[in-house]
C-alpha cells in the first residue's frame, strides 16, 4: 500500500469527522459521530487494523498520525459537547426564564390537626377558670391505672379484651407498680398528682389512651381523654355543674347550654354521674361526660387523710367534643390521615 492512499484515507476520515461534527445539532448526535468514527468498532481502528499491512518503514509514520488525528478529533467533539450543552441551558432559560422583579410566592404551611385544635381549646377555657394543665405518660403501671383509683381486681376494666398489656421480661413480678400497660383513660394523674400536691387544687389532665375494643363509628382503639380534679374543703356537685355550664357555654359560643346529671358508676368516685347537654331547645340531649365526687379510697390512696378535704372529678372525650364541634359523624377519620378530611380544618 503506498503512503500517499493511507495518508488519503486518514485525511478523508478526519475531513468527514469535522464536517458531521460541525452539522451536529444536539448531544445524541455528537455522541453518535463519536461512537462511529472514534469507538472500539469505528472507521478510526479500522485504519489502524491496517497498519500491519503498510511497509515497515512507514509503520511509525502513520500511527504517529492516527495517534494525532484522534486527539484532534476527540478535542474537536469534546469542544462541540460544550457548546451543546451551553445552548441548551441558555435555551431552557430563555423558556423558563424567572422575572426576579414579580414578588415571591408564599411558603405553604401546615396546620393543626382538628384533634389538636380542639385540645388547645379546651385547655384556654379551663385554664381562664383558674386550672392548671398537667400531662402524664401514656405507658402507665398497673397501681396508678386501677389499685390507686379504686378498681378491684376482679373488675372487668383488667381482663384483656380492654386492656393493652405490656409484656415484662421477667416471668413473674409481684410488685403492681412494675405492672405495665397502655393507660385505659387519663385518671391515673389523679392519683399521681395528688401523692405530691397538697389541696387546694384544680387540674386537667388531656392525653391520649387505649382501649382493646373493637372499631366503629364511635368507638376507637385510641382516643382522647381530658381528665379534670378539682379538691378543696368545700367543694361539692354545685361546683361541678357551674364549671361545666360556663365551659361548655364557652366552647359551643352559647349563651346557654342546658345540663342535667344522671346516675352513673365509676370505681373512684361516689356518688358517680353520667353528663348530659342540650345544645339547642327542643334538641337531644348527648352524653359529653362521666363524674362524680372522688372516692375516700382514693384520697387515702393519694396520702391524703379521710374527710379532711373533698372534690370532684370527670373525664371528657376529647374526640367526642370534636365530633359535636364540627358534626362528624365517624370516630375514625381523625385517625385516618386523609387530607381531604384533614384540609377542611
Amino acid at each position: 500500500m503506498a503512503v500517499e492512499n493511507f495518508d488519503e484515507k486518514i485525511n478523508i476520515l478526519e475531513k468527514k469527522v469535522k464536517e458531521a461534527v460541525s452539522r451536529a445539532l444536539d448531544l445524541v448526535r455528537l455522541d453518535e459521530i463519536r461512537v462511529k468514527y472514534l469507538g472500539r468498532k469505528g472507521e478510526l481502528n479500522d485504519l489502524i487494523k491496517e497498519l500491519p499491512g503498510i511497509p515497515e518503514e512507514l509503520k511509525a509514520h502513520n500511527g504517529r498520525r492516527l495517534n494525532s488525528v484522534r486527539n484532534d478529533l476527540e478535542n474537536l467533539i469534546n469542544k462541540k459537547s460544550v457548546e451543546l450543552k451551553d445552548k441548551f441551558v441558555e435555551e431552557k432559560l430563555k423558556k423558563e426564564g424567572i422575572d426576579v422583579t414579580m414578588p415571591g410566592r408564599s411558603v405553604s404551611l401546615g396546620h393543626l390537626h382538628p384533634l389538636t385544635k380542639v385540645e388547645r381549646r379546651i385547655e384556654d377555657i379551663f385554664q381562664s377558670m383558674g386550672f392548671s394543665v398537667v400531662f402524664g405518660s401514656e405507658i402507665e403501671s398497673e397501681y396508678y391505672n386501677f389499685d390507686a383509683l379504686n378498681i378491684s381486681k376482679d373488675h372487668p376494666a383488667r381482663e384483656m379484651q380492654d386492656t393493652f398489656w405490656i409484656k415484662n421480661p421477667k416471668s413473674e413480678i409481684q410488685n403492681p407498680k412494675q405492672h405495665l400497660l397502655l393507660r385505659t383513660h387519663t385518671s391515673p394523674m389523679q392519683a399521681r398528682y395528688m401523692e405530691k400536691n397538697n389541696p387546694p387544687l384544680r387540674i386537667i389532665v388531656p392525653g391520649r389512651v387505649y382501649r382493646h375494643e373493637a372499631t366503629d363509628a364511635s368507638h376507637e382503639i385510641q382516643f382522647h381523654q381530658i381528665e379534670g380534679l378539682m379538691v378543696g374543703e368545700d367543694i361539692s356537685l354545685a361546683n361541678l355543674k357551674a364549671i361545666f355550664e360556663e365551659f361548655f357555654k364557652r366552647f359551643f359560643n352559647k349563651k346557654k347550654v342546658e345540663i342535667r346529671f344522671r346516675p352513673g358508676y365509676f370505681p373512684f368516685v361516689e356518688p358517680g354521674i353520667e353528663v348530659d347537654i342540650k345544645l339547642e331547645t327542643g334538641s337531644k340531649w348527648l352524653e359529653v361526660a362521666g363524674a362524680g365526687m372522688v372516692h375516700p379510697k382514693v384520697f387515702k390512696a393519694a396520702g391524703y387523710i379521710p374527710g379532711k378535704q373533698q372534690g370532684f372529678a370527670f373525664g371528657v372525650g376529647l374526640d367526642r367534643l370534636s365530633m359535636i364541634y364540627y358534626g362528624i359523624s365517624d370516630i375514625r377519620l381523625f385517625y385516618s390521615s386523609d387530607f381531604r378530611f384533614l384540609k377542611q380544618f
